[in-house]
Formats: structure tokens, C-alpha cells, sequence
């Protein structure tokens, strides 16, 4: 990570509008009509009935999503005492992080207030406005009684980062660092180095996770937590030890674990070659560690370090806890973040960091590939999974023990909620997914000898979706398992130069032959066509030995559908196959054709595509209903070109096939916007209905729309999706993500599904 510039961060915070959150309203408010119900009169109605019922604040108005953020400014960020005023930047960028990644509304507050009593007192007061407590900078022992009395007296959820984030992160990354070295919790010897609120904190939520009070020694600036210090206050004499042994150097000597929760440079190699074998070195000290990650490593090749930093491996970070256990809290309206909660996010995030990691997350940190091991015991920021797995987990915790007074009764529906909050509805891809899962196809893979193409058929295989069927070169293929630590088992891999019998071969060659001897090809040139992965694998599919296949990710879209045409083939009631994208906007989803095959369709080609379409669309159970588009709205347009083929079109369509719902020709907006185009044009079929489903002039118009639409990030792009084969066969885009590899796996399944007769 680069170093972060003095101007930079004051530029950052002070530039265009200073400061980093805003208030935005959530309701329209553009008539007199909008404000009369958001203020007065309208506003009364809310009042009376929470007057009557005070749950209710939690129906009319946004307490339930609503969290302070609240800070005396006495311990910040590394800062100490520098007040309220001064420790606003960091509770502004507190409700950022709560924002970006959970969806969670915050409020900061900065108080004037020292004293415990009466900062207890103003929270007190404050408390009705929101659906929970977040405490921040607040220093030691005085936030212990802070926070104790606030969570008794209180019935929304009080949390004290700075004491729980830590421990919750550091205790996944713990749990998993003893799952490598085999070592059993309640054996290790660990050292604590800092004795404030985060250290004591860590220490309470091991000793919940199993770990021994004798087996714990605490050292402060003035050395050992033992029984001859007379100087300890009550929260530190609960962690004195009987050992005799008064310095951090004693400490460390046979420790397995070293958490660091203090100052900068106070640990040397000598200290960290002295501890157990494999030892765990947490030094969380920002910005400076209590020892630098390359001294650590050099000292050590059996350790597992984690550090505060992002520019190491292991960040233990508080992003990836305090955000997802408010959203899960919230949710449930729990009246506590009770012990159970806490222990179920550190094992949601430990059990989250042994599962695939998605490419996107891999790419945000420039590695081609991330699993878990000893670089990798806790999972990323950046990762889009935590607010469902940590969010869930202490949702479920909650429910468990008897805090929640609003659980949740459908998972799948809350999953899907929490998906929705974070932007775009993922809801199809996931319906897609889940339908392929019920009936796994065999799918033949043609680039196998790619890395990318080898994360998704290890997603695909960990989540049932299909049965892969490599085809490759055997040996690179194991390498880049091997090399990328992939979990890629029992996988059939077909090596055409070295595995193929030629009985095998002839067989297909005879068979292609067979199509194609009229069209110019030689038996010979049948066979040579059998050391064409694209040849051989639409064979496999033509043959029954596959059910699908997919190709095309390192070369040119028409190079890779030509052998699936001549091996393949179109269905025998159409004369062309079309291409069809979806797109998942926050609208949900819009299906286009054709974005990829017919430059300049005819009428019928046009009616051909919309039924092929309209086919596709009903497999994912949706109901199609289609506006063909040109730049002209219902014969507007009284020449030639396009508007002219799309009106034919529909006339056929409307002909043949009365019950589809489709009408053209129309303009872009009024295809999308239903209301606009029922005050014009009530006599559509389509109704006031927006359309989800748009039929194309041209290749041309299809292609940028889609593109310009992927690449904006207005909506993401799944296809392209071949229309109109006798089998599924389906054409990658070139360099497509492993997401989208996936993806075009579960529609080829779903494909297969649908054709009788195919499965082993």
C-alpha cells in the first residue's frame, strides 16, 4: 500500500463538501402533495400511532437501521486524549464504514463529557433516536463501566468497538491459526502485551473460546500483570499471574501465542525465535507493530503473523466485524450484542476464510489467487460475502439466546435482503445457480489449461452446480491445481494428444464426417478436426457422453461457434441461433437479443429471435414480456430501415403467437417506462407493464447498449447466452471473470435440464 500523504488526507477530508457523510432524504418530496405527507399534516398519523404503540417508531421512521456513533474523543485511534472536536474525522469515517458495507445509517456524536456518570447520562438520553449504540475513543477502565451500565439500562444493542471489533477479528484469526498448527486451545500459553480496553476485551473472549486463565500473562508499560505489583487497578488485578516472571523477554519464552495491543518495536527476533514451535504473533499496534512484519518472518519460518496493517498478510481489521454484527443485531432488534453474538461472528468470519474466494476479492488485493493457509486466516475488507455470513450468524446467535424480539423467519428471503442492501439484486443469478444444483449436469470445460477457467470449475464442483469435464493439457492443468492450491478432485481431464483412444477419434471423425462430407470436408480433415478441443468437446455433447459445453474464453466468439454449428447444429424450426444477454440492474432483470450473432435480421429472423428469446426468459421462470425497439415509436416512422422490419415482425408475431405478450416498434424509454407509454399508447399489449425483455433491430445497436451498460456499472452482464442449438453449447466472452464463467456454467446446465434424455 503506499504511503499515505499529509496533503492527501487533508485534501481528502476537506475537498468539495468537507467532512465524509451526509444526511439524504429517503421519500419523494418534489410536490407540496410529497412535503404535506412528510411534515405537516401527513406527519401526525406516524405520531399517533407510536404514541398508541411506541414499537411502532420502529415502522414509520428509520431508528430501526439508525446507529450513534458516540465519542468523548479521550483514546483516539492512536491519538489519545485529543477531544471531541478532533475526534470527529475518525466517527465520520466510522459511519462511512458502517454505510459502504452493511448498509447501517449513523449518526455521529462527539461529547463534551468526561466523567462516566455523566456520559452515561447524556447516551442515556439520547438513546431513544436510535436502534443501537456504538461507542468509540473512549479510553480505559472508564469505558468498561460505561459500556456495562449502558448495556444494562438500556434495551438497544451497546457495543464498544474498540474493546469487541478487536477481539472478534483476532479471535477468528486465532481459531484458524490453531487449526494449522494443530494446537488445542485450551493448552496454548499466550502473552498480551497492553492492558487498555482492547487487551482486556481479547482475553475475555478467549478465555469464552476456551482458553486457560492461568495459561495468560498480561504485561503493561511497567512490565508483568504478577503479584507484586501494587499499583494495578481492579480490571488489570483480574489478570495477575503467579508466575514469577516480570518482563515482556520472561513472557514470551515457550509462548505459543503473542497478542499485541500496545506501542511500536517493543518485540525482538530473540523474542520471537525463543517462543514455542509455530508460534501465532498478533501485533496489532498501528501504525507501527510491536514487531515488524519482515523481522518477525526472518526470526521465524514456522510463524503465523498477523498485523493491523493492510500492506501484510492477516489484517485484523474491525471493518469486518462491527458493520455485519449491527446489521444482524439490527434486523432482529436484539436488546443486546451479548457474549453468543460476539463468538458467533469470530466463527462466521473463521469459517468464511476456508471457503472459495471469489476472483473479485482476489483482484481487489492484486492476487491471482487467495486460500486459506497461513497468509490467509481471516478474511478480506473487501469481501462481499461477510455481511451474509457474520450478519446471519449473529442474527441466528441472537434468536438463540432470547434477545431478539423481531427473529427472522425465512433465511433464504433475509439472505437475499441483505444482498439487495448492498446494490444490485443478484437475485436471478442465485435462482439460476440454485435450479442448476438441483439436477448437476456434465459440462464440458475446452480452456482448462486456463487458471480462471479452473477457479470457477472449483467453485462449480464445492457448490454441486455441474460435473466438470476437463479438456487439456493434463500436465499444465495439475500444475496450476498444484500451484494455486485449488480443490480440484476426481475431475475427468481429456488430454486430445495423449488420452484420446483412436477408437475414440474414428468415431467422432466418422460421425462429423458423416455431417459434412456434402459441405467440402474429407474424412481426413474429420479426424484432424478431433485435435480441436471445440470440435471434440461439441462432440461429446452431441454424442451423450456430455451435456453441455463451454468454450470460447481465449479465442474469437465466431472461430469457437463455427465447430458447434457444424457438429451441432440450429433446432430444426429455426434457421438461425441468436445471442441473448441479461443484464441485473437494480430494477431486476432486463433480458436483451440480439447482442451477438445477426447484424441485420430480416422480419422472420426478428420473430425467430423474440420466440427463442421469450423461451429462454420462461426458464428461469419469469414471465417475458418483450418490446421490439427501433427509433420510432408505432409507425411513426413511414420509410425504410429498421422500424420497418420491427413493425413486419411484430405483425407476424402478433399473428402467430397472441398470447406472448410483445409490441413494438417502440423507443428505449418507453419500452422500460410502462407508465410513460400507457398515457401515449393505452392500445399496447404490453399494458403499463415496463418490459423485461428487448428485442433488437440491429447487431449493432444490441451490443453497445449492452456494453456501455456493463462497462458504467449500471448492471452486470451475464451472457452471452447462445439461443437456438440443438444442445447446449455456449460461447464465453474472451477474458470473461470467473463470476461470469460461472454464471454461463448454471445457464448451461439449466440448458441441459430442459433437453430430454441427457444426464448419465
Amino acid at each position: 500500500m503506499s504511503k499515505i500523504r499529509r496533503i492527501d488526507a487533508l485534501d481528502y477530508h476537506e475537498k468539495e463538501r468537507p467532512g465524509k457523510i451526509e444526511v439524504v432524504p429517503t421519500k419523494p418530496h418534489n410536490t407540496q402533495y410529497d412535503l404535506s405527507l412528510a411534515y405537516t399534516p401527513g406527519v401526525a398519523q406516524p405520531c399517533l400511532e407510536i404514541h398508541k404503540n411506541r414499537d411502532d417508531v420502529y415502522r414509520y421512521t428509520s431508528k430501526g437501521n439508525l446507529v450513534a456513533v458516540i465519542s468523548n474523543g479521550t483514546a483516539v485511534l492512536g491519538l489519545g486524549d485529543i477531544g471531541p472536536e478532533a475526534g470527529k474525522p475518525v466517527m465520520e469515517g466510522k459511519g462511512l464504514l458502517f454505510k459502504i458495507f452493511a448498509d447501517v445509517d449513523v449518526f455521529d456524536i462527539e461529547v463534551n463529557e468526561k466523567d462516566p456518570k455523566k456520559l452515561i447520562e447524556v447516551v442515556k438520553a439520547i438513546a431513544p433516536t436510535f436502534g443501537g449504540i456504538n461507542l468509540e475513543d473512549i479510553k480505559a477502565p472508564e469505558c468498561f463501566e460505561i459500556e456495562e451500565t449502558l448495556k444494562r439500562e438500556l434495551d438497544i444493542p451497546v457495543f464498544h468497538d474498540d474493546q469487541h471489533g478487536t477481539a472478534i477479528i483476532s479471535a477468528a484469526g486465532l481459531i484458524n491459526a490453531l487449526e494449522l498448527n494443530s494446537k488445542a486451545i485450551e493448552n496454548i500459553k499466550v502473552v498480551v502485551n497492553g492492558a487498555g480496553a482492547a487487551a482486556v476485551s481479547c482475553i475475555r473472549l478467549y478465555f469464552s473460546l476456551g482458553v486457560k486463565p492461568e495459561n495468560v500473562v498480561m504485561v503493561d508499560s511497567k512490565g508483568v500483570l504478577n503479584q507484586s505489583r501494587t499499583d494495578l487497578n481492579p480490571i488489570k488485578q483480574q489478570f495477575v499471574t503467579e508466575q514469577k516472571i516480570n518482563t515482556l523477554e520472561e513472557a514470551l519464552v515457550d509462548a505459543d501465542v503473542f497478542l499485541g495491543l500496545s506501542v511500536g518495536n517493543v518485540v525482538t527476533k530473540k523474542m520471537i525465535r525463543s517462543m514455542a514451535k509455530d508460534p501465532i504473533v498478533f501485533a496489532m499496534a498501528n501504525p507501527n507493530p510491536e514487531i515488524t512484519y519482515e523481522d518477525a518472518t526472518l526470526a521465524r519460518e514456522d510463524i503465523i503473523m498477523a498485523t493491523g496493517r493492510s500492506d501484510y498478510p492477516n489484517q485484523i481489521n474491525n471493518v469486518l466485524g462491527f458493520p455485519f454484527i449491527f446489521r444482524g443485531a439490527l434486523d432482529v432488534r436484539a436488546t443486546h450484542i451479548n457474549e453468543e453474538m460476539k463468538i458467533a461472528a469470530a466463527k462466521a468470519l473463521a469459517n468464511l476464510a476456508k471457503e472459495y474466494v471469489p476472483e473479485l476479492v482476489a483482484k481487489a488485493y492484486n492476487k491471482q489467487n487467495i486460500v486459506f493457509g497461513r497468509d490467509y486466516i481471516i478474511p478480506k475488507p473487501l469481501d462481499p460475502r461477510l455481511i451474509h455470513n457474520v450478519s446471519i450468524a449473529v442474527a441466528k446467535a441472537a434468536m438463540k439466546t432470547g434477545v431478539a424480539q423481531n427473529p427472522i423467519k425465512n433465511w433464504t428471503a433475509y439472505k437475499q435482503k441483505l444482498s439487495s442492501r448492498m446494490g444490485i439484486d443478484n437475485k436471478l443469478i442465485m435462482a439460476i445457480r440454485n435450479k442448476a444444483k438441483q439436477e448437476p449436469k456434465r459440462v464440458v470445460f475446452a480452456e482448462a489449461n486456463n487458471f480462471k477457467v479452473l477457479k470457477a470449475v472449483q467453485f462449480v464442483i464445492r457448490e454441486g452446480i455441474a460435473r466438470p469435464v476437463l479438456l487439456g493439457n493434463e500436465e499444465k492443468i495439475k500444475a496450476l491445481i498444484e500451484e494455486n492450491q485449488l480443490q480440484i478432485e476426481n475431475v475427468t481431464v481429456i488430454d486430445l494428444f495423449k488420452s484420446v483412444s483412436d477408437d475414440q477419434r474414428h468415431r467422432y471423425a466418422k460421425i462429423l464426417y458423416e455431417k459434412r462430407r456434402r459441405k467440402g470436408m474429407t474424412y481426413d480433415e474429420a479426424v484432424e478436426k478431433m485435435y480441436n478441443r471445440d470440435y471434440f468437446g461439441a462432440m461429446m455433447v452431441e454424442t451423450g457422453e456430455a451435456d453441455a459445453f463451454i468454450s470460447g474464453f481465449s479465442r474469437k466468439y465466431s472461430d469457437t461457434i463455427r465447430p458447434a454449428l457444424q457438429v451441432i447444429g440450429v433446432k430444426e424450426q429455426f434457421n438461425h441461433i441468436a445471442g441473448m444477454y441479461i443484464l441485473i440492474t437494480k430494477k431486476g432483470p432486463i433480458f436483451l437479443a440480439d447482442t451477438t450473432v445477426n447484424m441485420d435480421p430480416a422480419p422472420q429472423t426478428l420473430v425467430d429471435t423474440t420466440i427463442l428469446t421469450a423461451a429462454e426468459v420462461q426458464k428461469f421462470n419469469i414471465i417475458p414480456k418483450i418490446a421490439l425497439l427501433s427509433y420510432s415509436n408505432f409507425g411513426a416512422f413511414k420509410g425504410n430501415g429498421s422500424p420497418v422490419r420491427v413493425k413486419e415482425a411484430v405483425k407476424i408475431l402478433h399473428e402467430k403467437y397472441p398470447d406472448l405478450i410483445v409490441d413494438g416498434e417502440m423507443q428505449a424509454n418507453y419500452a422500460l417506462n410502462g407508465k410513460l407509454r400507457y398515457k401515449r399508447y393505452p392500445f399496447s399489449k404490453l399494458g403499463d407493464s415496463d418490459a423485461n425483455t428487448l428485442i433488437f433491430p440491429n447487431l449493432s445497436s444490441g451490443n453497445i447498449c449492452y456494453k456501455i451498460l456493463q462497462t458504467m456499472g449500471a448492471a452486470e452482464a451475464i451472457g452471452p447466452v447462445l439461443m437456438g442449438m440443438k444442445k447446449p453449447i455456449h460461447i464465453l466472452q474472451r477474458d470473461s471473470s470467473v463470476r461470469e464463467i460461472i454464471n454461463m456454467v448454471a445457464i448451461a446446465v439449466v440448458d441441459a435440464q430442459a433437453v430430454p434424455g441427457t444426464g448419465e
